[in-house]
């Protein structure tokens, strides 16, 4: 299964973008993009210190993730960011008009045991309250779905798929 599609995997910290992520790049043939790898080092020290990031923090990371996707454009790829909110999937639709979300979607409990589990992460658990807080889901004129992060990677990785499929990409 290949997609000439950029999709973006999306969620709060902790539902899995950076491991589902390549998973998926690998099943459907495409390059993967690490979104936190897109961040200025003050956005990292500020998440790292606790301190959630605003709006300001977030329109140039998400214009370099843009960037990224806008040169997949028609070439398929997959890339993650929280785009928690839908302005700021809006940003990243106007530099890549074709994305498609898929929404990584969980209970709390579950996303915060995950969270505590990992190691060497800037992302503090404390801030998943805020996460949820700010998140927007998919609104029903938005291309994507969401896809539940119960169960293994692989697990996860094939519902998305299948789900992609049924999506028609």
């Amino acid at each position: 299964m290949s997609t000439p599609h950029v999709l973006v995997v999306m969620g709060v910290a902790g539902t899995g973008k950076t491991t589902i992520g390549p998973l998926l790049a690998d099943a459907l043939g495409v390059p993967y993009a690490e979104g936190d790898d897109f961040h200025p080092p003050a956005n990292i020290a500020k998440m790292s210190a606790g301190t959630p990031l605003n709006d300001d923090d977030r329109w140039p990371w998400l214009d370099e993730i843009g960037q990224w996707a806008h040169g997949r454009a028609g070439l398929g790829g997959v890339v993650s960011s929280s785009a928690l909110k839908r302005s700021y999937r809006d940003r990243l639709r106007a530099a890549a008009p074709d994305a498609v979300f898929l929404h990584l979607t969980g209970d709390r409990e579950l996303i915060e045991r995950r969270m505590s589990g990992r190691t060497g992460h800037f992302m503090p658990t404390r801030l998943l309250d805020s996460q949820f807080a700010t998140l927007q889901p998919l609104e029903d004129d938005e291309a994507g779905l969401a896809v539940d992060v119960a169960g293994s990677p692989e697990e996860i990785t094939e519902r998305a798929v299948a789900a992609l499929r049924r999506f028609g990409l």
